[in-house]
């Protein structure tokens, strides 16, 4: 049972996403995720003009008279969300937390599949397989979606996205879009990301904060790692301490964008003090002037 405060944040998410596909971002998820071609759709009688490739050459002999085989653009496919529940992600220094984000980014991307027709499933992992949502059509799935996506409880705190690639090949038979919304604090995913990427096509929504780049000057603080439970004491007072931390995160940003690059998977990078328009624009532009 969802809190009031809950179901507000679902109404909120639901309000503005729905906006923002129906007013910017419909047309450009058209045109950048496409269907699996063409499949056959009846034979008709030939007409002037039409492609003589198209013949019906049995149905022809069988009938006496040209018949032409007509083909429609399969634009139906499926959208898998999978969705990082690890305790890293219920951090957020700004306006929302990495969670909240991460549900924002599902609504979206759900909304605009199911305006297009297309289905959307949804799997939430942590350091294991927390909850999978097979594929489905219609606005109350995907509701559901973004419910469980905002209050959902895992049951691990650590990160394992090689586990949710692997548990995604082995249940969807047919190629389909796959969002990997995630902080991408785990390094050991490039191998999985590379298989998956072979099969699906694979974007990985990357989840950043500005306190994951940069310390600020505040003096003595305590800090625990969400997903290991390790505190450590710092002084951020201390100017070579702060910048050998950002130099740290400056290399692992690094390190992180040759993963993606070097098995091929297409980022959007979202953080929580932006408004993720102007990213997610910039995405679907590249997309489509690739494509």
């Amino acid at each position: 049972m969802l809190t009031s405060e809950q179901l507000k944040a679902v109404r909120k998410i639901q309000i503005r996403t729905s906006h923002l596909v129906s007013d910017l971002f419909a047309g450009q998820y058209q045109s950048v995720f496409k269907g699996r071609g063409m499949e056959f759709a009846e034979v008709r009688h030939y007409l002037p003009g039409d492609d003589v490739r198209t013949i019906d050459w049995n149905v022809t002999a069988r009938t006496g008279l040209p018949h032409v085989k007509r083909f429609v653009e399969e634009r139906e496919l499926t959208v898998m969300l999978l969705v990082d529940a690890s305790a890293s992600t219920h951090f957020g220094t700004v306006k929302q937390l990495k969670s909240e984000m991460a549900a924002e980014m599902a609504a979206l991307f759900a909304f605009s599949a199911i305006t297009n027709n297309d289905k959307v499933g949804l799997l939430m992992f942590s350091d294991q397989v927390e909850l999978a949502l097979p594929p489905k059509k219609g606005t109350r799935h995907v509701l559901r979606v973004i419910r469980e996506v905002l209050s959902f409880a895992p049951q691990g705190h650590g990160t394992d996205i090689a586990a949710a690639l692997e548990h995604l090949n082995r249940v969807t038979k047919r190629r389909c879009v796959t969002f990997v919304i995630s902080d991408f604090l785990d390094t050991g995913a490039r191998l999985a990301l590379k298989i998956a990427n072979r099969r699906h096509d694979v974007i990985a929504v990357v989840l950043d904060d500005p306190r994951d780049l940069a310390l600020p000057d505040v003096g003595l603080i305590a800090l625990q790692d969400a997903e290991t439970g390790e505190q450590i004491l710092l002084d951020t007072g201390d100017s070579r301490l702060r910048r050998e931390f950002e130099q740290r995160a400056t290399a692992a940003r690094r390190d992180r964008e040759r993963m993606l690059r070097g098995v091929d998977v297409d980022a959007v990078v979202v953080r929580t003090d932006r408004p993720y328009t102007e990213a997610l624009l910039r995405f679907f532009h590249m997309r489509e002037h690739r494509h």
